[in-house]
């Protein structure tokens, strides 16, 4: 299968990209390379005669139709967007540009395409998402989001992606795209840019900086390995059902308290410091504005339509994380003179 997917040279983006060469299928990488891409990310499949690089961005349509054109995919997997929450509460227009505008384009040149090639049944448009678009839940294990919740975004970031998947399910219902949606819970692993909580933490602790944690540290998250968010993501886009969307959930809830002790932990067998341990760096910081209390995921019906499930536990994968770090050091200096990496954003004003 020929794939198209937007963002490849991001975080999930790069995961999926590295996993499908190594399935066997044929990607075409189309990224604008923003402040959080880079190919470094997929160094290791970039000399593949699999792998294709188009630097694109994808609000420009006449770039997209030319991309469409050229490569003639088999199926779409559409990741390419804004994604972090604190930069959306000091920048919304960005989230609103690329992830709804953005969205659009690539819906109107996938269509394009698709129709103009005769309507194929194999081809898929793939758009991932995320769980913030459900909202927020009680703290109550027995309440997890389903496909079936009802979207209830709470920051910019999460209301451009709900908005992103209506227009996907309208251009099914309206137009006939054949279509599949994923939302995830919160992904971490290697490659994962210094902005988001488990990198900032590695990347303090190491520095000797304070770790801040919003509030209290009691926020709630259901953390998902990338490189099982991109078995999973592969598996829809071959096997899932046109117009049904799926969960994806690692099927880990931690606390942010609990999942930065455990960082510290690991970091401590890994890296011991000269006195005491890294938790003696823990800083609780205010809580940004709309800051959710917790997200859990119910993966039922990809376990049951489809047969995945996570394959490693949040303590597993927080090993294989800090130990890439300690192990990937010109990766992430690399990273840090660009703009708002290690810098707490998202105050309230």
């Amino acid at each position: 299968m020929k794939l198209l997917v937007t963002g490849g040279a991001g975080f999930i983006g790069s995961a999926v990209v590295r996993r499908a060469i190594a399935d066997g299928h044929q990607v075409v990488n189309v990224d604008a390379l923003t402040y959080a891409a880079c190919l470094d990310n997929v160094a290791s499949v970039s000399s593949s005669p699999a792998y294709a690089f188009e630097r694109a961005d994808i609000r420009d349509g006449a770039a997209l139709a030319r991309i469409f054109a050229a490569h003639r995919p088999d199926a779409v997997m559409h990741l390419a967007a804004e994604s972090h929450v604190d930069r959306s509460i000091d920048g919304p227009a960005e989230f609103i540009e690329t992830n709804i505008n953005g969205t659009y384009q690539m819906l109107e040149a996938a269509r394009s395409y698709w129709q103009d090639s005769g309507r194929p049944e194999g081809f898929r448009f793939h758009h991932i998402s995320t769980d913030e678009v459900f909202g927020s839940l009680p703290n109550d294990p027995s309440v997890k989001f389903t496909e079936d919740t009802p979207y209830d975004p709470r920051s910019p970031y999460s209301a451009s992606k709900a908005a992103s998947d209506h227009l996907v399910r309208a251009w099914h219902e309206t137009y006939g795209l054949p279509v599949v949606l994923t939302n995830c819970s919160n992904n971490y692993g290697p490659f994962h840019f210094p902005e988001k909580l488990i990198p900032v933490i590695i990347l303090n602790a190491l520095a000797g900086k304070p770790l801040p944690i919003y509030g209290d540290g009691s926020n709630i998250r259901d953390w998902l390995f990338v490189e099982d968010h991109a078995d999973a993501l592969l598996l829809v886009v071959e096997k899932g059902a046109v117009g049904r969307s799926y969960n994806i959930g690692g099927e880990n809830e931690r606390s942010n308290l609990e999942l930065v002790k455990t960082l510290c932990s690991i970091l401590d067998a890994k890296r011991p410091k000269a006195d005491g341990s890294y938790a003696d760096q823990i800083t609780f910081v205010t809580d940004r504005p709309g800051h959710d209390a917790r997200y859990a995921i119910d993966p039922s019906r990809i376990r049951a339509e489809l047969g995945w499930r996570p394959s490693v536990t949040v303590e597993e994968g927080l090993e294989r994380t800090v130990a890439w770090y300690l192990d990937n050091e010109p990766w992430w200096r690399a990273l840090q003179t660009r703009a708002g990496v290690g810098q707490r954003l998202g105050k309230a004003s």
